[in-house]
This record gives C-alpha cells, sequence and structure tokens, in this order.
C-alpha cells in the first residue's frame, strides 16, 4: 500500500526535489522540511528564528510550506533602533547600525537593539577624518562637517561628490604695471596711486577700494596730460594696458562684495556696474546711461568653478581720446566681400568711434568663446551713414606687441537706429559702435580707355619691333637681342593683361593667370635692367674701343639673367604662397600679408638701379665725345646719342617710378601722367630703336622698295597678260 503511494505521486516527488525545498535533518526518519526550518518529532516542522511559514502556522507538516524571511527593520514588527541608529535587515536576522556622523562609545559598529544603542556624534575635525582641502579650516556639526575658507579668501572649486572637498584662493590686489617703452608723467602719477591702493588694500572694504580705483581711471582719462602728446601706437599700448588691468583688477576685488548688484559713477563720466551671485539663474543685464548687456548666468561661471559669480561692464568716456587713431582691421570675408563690391577700388578703411568704449569682464576668465552670444545696447550721438559708410559692431583686439586694433570677427550688429545701435558677441572684450568710412577709389573711364588704348599700340608696336629685330640682319648684335628679349616679354606681358586680367573663374585658371603675369612682367624689367646695364657699359667704353669686353659679357649672361631670375623669384612666392596668387576681382598678386612685395620689390629695385645708370650716361654723354666705337657708329653726333639716353629713360622703365608719387592734390595729374607714359612703352622702344636708326630706316626703304617693284613687276604682268589675249581674240574670230 506504501509503495503503491508512492508509485501514484512520482511528479510530486520530481517537483519537490528539483525546487531544492527537500530538508532532511541528520537522525531518525522525519517529515520532510522546507528550506530554514528544523524538523520537530520526527513528523513535524517549524521554521528557524527569523523565518516564519507562509501559512502563518508556527508547527506544519504540509510539505508544500515555505519559509520566508522576516523583515524586523519594517511592518508590523519596525524593531527600535534608538536615535541616530539605522536598522538593516538580514536574511534570518537584522542589526543597527549608527547613522553616518556618529559611532558608538564601545567603538563597535553593529548592535541589535535601542537597549544597546549609545551612538554619539563623531568629531571628524578633532579626529582628523575630515577631508578638507589645506586651504581651508575644519568645523565639525552634528553628523558630519563642514569645510570653510578663511576670512577674506574666496571658494573657487567644489567637485560634484560633496562640499567636503572646498578649495579656497586668496584674492590679492592683481599685479597692474605700466606698459615698457612708454614715457608719461602722467601715466606714471596715474600707476602711483595704484600701487597706494594695492598697499592699503583690505579685503574688507573691497567696495571701498574699487571705487577709489574707478575715480583714478576717471581722472587720467578726463585728463591725460602728456598722454595726447604720444605717437598714436603709444597711446594704443596705453589704452590697451588701462582695459586689461582695469578687467584684472576689477575681477578679483568683485569676489569679495556680497550677492547683489553695484552701480559706480565718476564725475567724468566712467561708470561700473556689476553683480555677483552665488549661484546665478537665468539671464542677468547690466544698465548703465550709454550702454547695457544682457547674457545668460551661465556663461558667467568658469568650468568647476564653486566661487562667487561676477559680471561687470565698465564704460570709458575718456577712453576715446587714446583710440581716437585706432585702426580697424576687417575679417577676410568682409575684406571679400568689398573687394567684390567694389571691384578693386576698395584701398582701405577710416573709422570714426560714435559710442562710449565699454569694458565686459567675467568671474570666468576664458571668454574667448562663449556658449551663449552676448547682447549689447549702446547709445552714441545720431549719424546717418554715407554711401561709402557702415555702421558696424567691434572689439579691442589685443596684439602680442602690447598693442592692440579694432576688429569685428565673432561681433555684429542686430540691428541700428538714430542713436542707439544692438549688437552681439561670441566672446568679450572691449566693446564700441564705430563708423567704418571706405575709401574706394572712383573708377575713371577715361584712365581705362587711355590704358586700352595705350596697350593696343604698344603691341603692335611691340610686334612690328620684333619681327624688325629678327628680320633686319644688318642690326642683328647684342643689343638688337636684348631689344629683341624685352620686347617679346613686354608683348606677352600685354596680350595677357588685356585679355585675361579680369578671367576670376576658375580660381586655378585665375592663379595660373596671375603666375604667368608676375613672370612676364618681372622678365621684361630683368631685360630692361640689362638694357640699362648695357647702355652704360657702352656709353663708358665710349673714350676706349673696348666694346668686344661688353659684348661678350652681355652674351654669356643675358639669358641666365633674364628669364632665369624672375624664374626663381616666381618659384619661390608660389611655392611659399600659392593661395596668393588671384585676387577675388583681379588675376593678380594679393596684397595680404605684403605678397605683392614679391613684385614692388624687385621693380622698385631694377628701376632704382636703371635710374643711376641713366644718371651716369647722361653725365658721360655731357662731356665732349672726339670719337666713336663700331656699336655706336650709326649716332650722327653727341645729340643724336644725348637724345636716345634721354628716350632710355621711358624704355628702361624709370618712370614707373610716378606711381609712388600718386598722393596728395597732384594724385591724379600722376595717375594721367603715370598710365599714358607706361601704357606706351612699346611705342617708345619700336621709335628709338626702329624709327630712329638710320640702319632700320634703309632697310625698310629697301623693303619697301622690294614690295612696290614686286607689285610694279605683277600688274605689268597682269597688263601683259591682258594684251596678249586681246590680239588673239581677232584671230579666233577668222577662223
Amino acid at each position: 500500500m506504501e509503495s503503491k503511494y508512492f508509485a501514484f505521486y512520482p511528479g510530486l516527488w520530481v517537483l519537490l526535489i528539483s525546487l531544492g525545498a527537500i530538508a532532511q535533518k541528520p537522525g531518525a526518519p522525519c517529515a520532510r522540511c522546507p528550506r530554514n526550518a528544523l524538523c520537530i518529532n520526527a513528523t513535524f516542522c517549524r521554521c528557524d528564528p527569523g523565518f516564519t511559514s507562509l501559512s502563518g502556522q508556527t508547527i506544519f507538516s504540509n510539505p508544500l510550506e515555505v519559509c520566508i524571511d522576516i523583515n524586523e527593520c519594517g511592518p508590523p514588527f519596525y524593531v527600535s533602533c534608538g536615535s541616530f541608529a539605522d536598522c538593516h535587515n538580514v536574511e534570518g536576522s537584522h542589526y543597527c547600525e549608527c547613522t553616518s556622523g556618529y559611532e558608538l562609545l564601545s567603538g563597535g559598529t553593529k548592535f541589535k537593539s535601542e537597549k544597546e544603542n549609545t551612538c554619539q556624534d563623531v568629531d571628524e575635525c578633532s579626529s582628523g577624518r575630515h577631508q578638507c582641502h589645506n586651504s581651508t579650516y575644519c568645523v565639525n556639526v552634528r553628523e558630519s562637517y563642514r569645510c570653510y575658507c578663511p576670512h577674506d579668501w574666496v571658494t573657487r572649486s567644489m567637485p560634484l561628490n560633496s562640499l567636503n572637498t572646498t578649495i579656497c584662493k586668496e584674492v590679492p590686489f592683481s599685479s597692474w604695471t605700466p606698459p615698457s617703452g612708454v614715457n608719461s608723467q602722467s601715466l606714471s602719477h596715474f600707476f602711483d596711486k595704484v600701487q597706494k591702493l594695492s598697499r592699503d588694500f583690505s579685503p574688507a572694504l573691497a567696495e571701498n577700494t574699487i571705487q577709489d580705483l574707478v575715480q583714478e581711471v576717471d581722472e587720467l582719462l578726463e585728463t591725460p596730460g602728456d598722454l595726447e602728446t604720444l605717437p598714436h601706437s603709444e597711446q594704443h599700448c596705453v589704452a590697451t594696458n588701462l582695459l586689461i588691468g582695469l578687467e584684472d583688477v576689477l575681477r578679483g576685488l568683485s569676489q569679495l562684495l556680497p550677492n547683489g548688484p553695484l552701480t559706480l559713477h565718476a564725475p567724468a563720466g566712467t561708470e561700473l556696474s556689476l553683480n555677483v551671485q552665488e549661484q546665478g539663474v537665468g539671464d542677468v543685464t547690466l544698465g548703465q546711461s550709454q550702454a547695457k548687456m544682457v547674457l545668460n548666468w551661465d556663461v558667467v561661471k568658469e568650468s568647476g568653478d564653486f566661487g562667487p559669480s561676477v559680471v561687470g561692464l565698465v564704460s570709458m568716456t575718456g577712453m576715446n581720446k587714446l583710440l581716437a587713431e585706432a585702426p580697424l582691421v576687417l575679417d577676410p570675408a568682409k575684406q571679400a566681400v568689398l573687394h567684390e563690391t567694389h571691384k578693386g577700388l576698395w584701398q582701405g578703411v577710416s573709422p570714426v568711434l560714435l559710442s562710449d568704449v565699454n569694458s565686459a569682464f567675467l568671474s570666468n576668465k576664458d571668454t574667448r568663446n562663449l556658449s551663449s552670444a552676448v547682447t549689447f545696447s549702446f547709445s552714441h550721438r545720431p549719424v546717418i551713414p554715407g554711401p561709402q559708410e557702415e555702421m558696424l559692431c567691434v572689439f579691442w583686439e589685443h596684439g602680442q606687441d602690447g598693442c592692440g586694433h579694432w576688429a569685428t570677427k565673432g561681433c555684429w550688429m542686430v540691428g541700428t537706429r538714430n542713436t542707439s545701435t544692438t549688437c552681439q558677441c561670441t566672446h568679450l572684450s572691449s566693446f564700441a559702435v564705430l563708423m567704418a568710412q571706405y575709401d574706394v577709389q572712383e573708377e575713371d573711364p577715361t584712365l581705362a580707355a587711355i590704358t586700352y588704348v595705350g596697350l593696343s599700340l604698344s603691341l603692335l608696336c611691340l610686334l612690328l619691333a620684333a619681327l624688325t629685330f629678327l628680320l633686319c640682319k644688318a642690326i642683328q648684335n647684342t643689343s638688337t637681342s636684348l631689344h629683341l628679349q624685352l620686347s617679346l616679354c613686354l608683348f606677352l606681358a600685354h596680350l595677357l593683361f588685356l585679355t585675361a586680367i579680369d578671367r576670376t573663374e576658375p580660381k586655378v585658371l585665375c592663379a595660373i593667370i596671375a603666375g604667368a603675369l608676375h613672370y612676364l612682367y618681372l622678365a621684361s624689367f630683368t631685360w630692361m635692367l640689362l638694357e640699362g646695364l648695357h647702355l652704360f657699359l657702352t656709353a663708358r667704353n665710349l673714350m676706349v674701343v673696348n666694346y668686344s669686353s661688353v659684348s661678350r659679357f652681355m652674351k654669356k649672361f643675358m639669358f641666365p639673367v633674364g628669364y632665369g631670375v624672375p624664374a626663381v623669384i616666381v618659384a619661390i612666392s608660389a611655392a611659399s604662397r600659392p593661395h596668393l596668387y588671384g585676387t577675388p576681382t583681379r588675376c593678380w598678386l594679393h596684397t595680404h600679408k605684403g605678397f605683392i612685395w614679391t613684385f614692388l620689390g624687385p621693380v622698385c629695385t631694377i628701376f632704382s638701379i636703371n635710374l643711376a645708370f641713366f644718371l651716369m650716361t647722361f653725365w658721360i654723354l655731357k662731356n665732349k665725345l672726339s670719337s666713336l666705337n663700331s656699336d655706336v657708329s650709326t649716332l650722327q653726333n653727341t645729340r643724336m646719342l644725348t637724345f636716345k639716353a634721354t628716350a632710355q629713360l621711358f624704355i628702361l622703365g624709370c618712370t614707373w617710378s610716378l606711381g609712388i608719387l600718386q598722393v596728395g592734390p597732384a594724385a591724379r595729374a600722376m595717375a594721367y601722367l603715370f598710365t599714358i607714359i607706361n601704357s606706351l612703352q612699346g611705342v617708345f622702344i619700336f621709335l628709338v630703336y626702329c624709327l630712329l636708326s638710320q640702319q632700320v630706316r634703309e632697310q625698310y626703304r629697301k623693303w619697301l622698295k622690294a614690295v612696290t617693284k614686286t607689285k610694279a613687276e605683277s600688274e605689268k604682268y597682269t597688263l601683259s597678260s591682258r594684251a596678249t589675249s586681246d590680239d588673239s581674240k581677232p584671230s579666233t574670230e577668222e577662223l
């Protein structure tokens, strides 16, 4: 019967075994008890202490019963551990533990009930268990401790884990020294007062120190004294020093102020507005009579900084005196737009300050790229921009030399009215609104017409001259070779200038055109230099028959110098800065970083040397010549030689120096003179070397006679053919 019973429930046994719920105690046969239970009288089961049966029975025999843990720390038991202690449940039991900041008198860590509770506060400061930084001091509080900054120090940083790792920093009066190399009694007197404020500085009187400092700056700007007699460059250095130094000192002293806004006014118009907050939220607005600034508190605090957040704005009316002649540097994109708009006639910009100079500072020193833009509103005198004028939002950019300039990068105008302008910037510095007066050279259609007509005539004359030098064998010598190479280089340069100077697209083609023009014009000037050298050597040897040595010297070096030197200059320029070939409006050299001097430098050198050659040649020819060598035998007398030497002034490129004289009241006249003379350089070459040469004129006569004779013979042959044809017609009719 018993075996039959167990055979009847094989599935139940398998289930109980798989659940691990069978617990057989060693000893006599017993009813099978669940886990965490004891066997009683070999028949019943009872849960271990700390456990209870699922059915709630203390003693049970049901093989499906389960013993579960009793949560003594929760309902309905709620074991009391007493004050400053917490109950912790574990399987089958519980324990009590003092809360953080407390410990048992015995030094133990765990106990069972309120009767055993002896928890008392732990003094982390006296016991050395605190983690305060050495820049702070520890104060014990119930259950914990706090780290505080010494008097007159400020909290600088706090990691995210707790207040106990606060780091403090002393706030001294920032070092502020005068700019080097500037001699000014007014400035020295000002810094003497600043040093006195620094020596007498007391953190408890930070507000008074700030007020005195603003007063001293206001007095200096109101009566600058000998600062106004300094060169503009030194005035800009002084202004940069004042702006940076004042920002640094105010940034440090403001952190000692109590929370809240502060506004100060000086008699001459200098104003200071600042706001100090431990935890600023949202936007903050600082307003003055001439300016207003709005920014978000999030950009004020430096990353990891737990000190007070400071934002300030200083308006300095008198600073305009030092920055009145300060230059304005536009960003490259703006310059490109101006070049494109004015088709290369834009020459520069003259700034005029309209508003006061306003300097903004934050407790966050890294203000080069803020997470959100800062909005400024500036008041200024009524103004209406003219045709070549534009109102700009600018900031004072500090230079590495200790000076600076106005710049526009990172600032833009939001809107403007007659007497106010709103700007936004993604960085902080010293700001202002100014009127940019663009210096645009008016395009003169007459000059353009003269250029195209003159170059066209030069092309024709250069072509005729080159053909003459090639075909007229009677005049071929060293001089003729020099004339030929100069004519070819000028012809190609002028032809490329007329046909491709404006082909700015594609940019690669424009850069190639600019490089080709660079090389051809440099080669032309190099051959002009060789022409000048040859002319001087020829004139010098008039008194001594030594022309053969001159001829050998020129034949040996003229081609390597004439074509090699320009190639080296262009190769170095193209290798170092290839992107500066081609401008937005012309296929020529860019003026950025002085790149144009890779052309102007050699040209100025060449025409200066040629001018010296010309003067020395003219001095030699001034003396009476008794004889001439064979190379100059075609010159009839000294007067003809003097005339041709004078004509060399135009051929040798010396007249390019007229471009330097295009300033002042005579600029327009010089522009016309420069254009007329230099565009007709090819005409002068053809006139002097061909039309005024007796040998060339004789050769022209021979060619003309040959052409006339050929034409006459052709006409005679035509008439003879017609006569023969007429005589043959009657005989034909008779037949």
